[in-house]
């Protein structure tokens, strides 16, 4: 699956992102010439050089399609969620797993999992910390693929798990 980015698209990158692609460059690597694309994450400002070749196997894709933006909060507002026995930290290794995958529906089951987590529990330091992640992540992508607000979006996800809590 060859992807191709063009100077000025957005491209979501694994745990980082969107980012917007500012460069496609030839460098040489290991003395031959490789096309590489110059990714600078929104969020961060943080550039990264992604050779065009393992873009794919690196988890560079394009951002969500508005089909897409309705199942993930169909994800979110789902409470079908099994039952959690796990300690803290093999659910926190589950999860930075599911983070790392890029995947925009595995990041939204993280943020439903831990939103109603933590309904009845308190959360440990580090899931809260991975929870604001994948808000985050969320957040920035949805915004971008709806083509609203950061702030709206926000809203939106805080008003479904608020009604969790009620």
């Amino acid at each position: 699956m060859k992807q191709q980015f063009a100077v000025g698209d957005k491209a979501v990158y694994p745990v980082h992102g969107v980012a917007e692609v500012v460069g496609l460059e030839n460098r040489d690597i290991g003395g031959s010439a490789v096309p590489v694309y110059i990714l600078k994450i929104i969020e961060t400002g943080m550039k990264i050089m992604i050779p065009t070749t393992n873009a794919g196997s690196v988890g560079l894709r394009d951002l969500i399609s508005a089909k897409q933006v309705k199942e993930v909060i169909s994800i979110l507002k789902s409470r079908d969620i099994p039952r959690d026995t796990q300690t803290w930290n093999r659910r926190y290794r589950e999860y930075m797993e599911k983070i790392k995958t890029g995947s925009i529906f595995e990041i939204a089951e993280v943020m439903r999992d831990l939103s109603v987590l933590r309904l009845t529990k308190e959360l440990s330091f580090g899931e809260r910390k991975m929870l604001d992640t994948a808000k985050g992540l969320l957040t920035r992508e949805l915004a971008l693929a709806k083509g609203v607000e950061a702030a709206k979006i926000t809203a939106e996800i805080d008003a479904i798990f608020a009604a969790a809590a009620a």
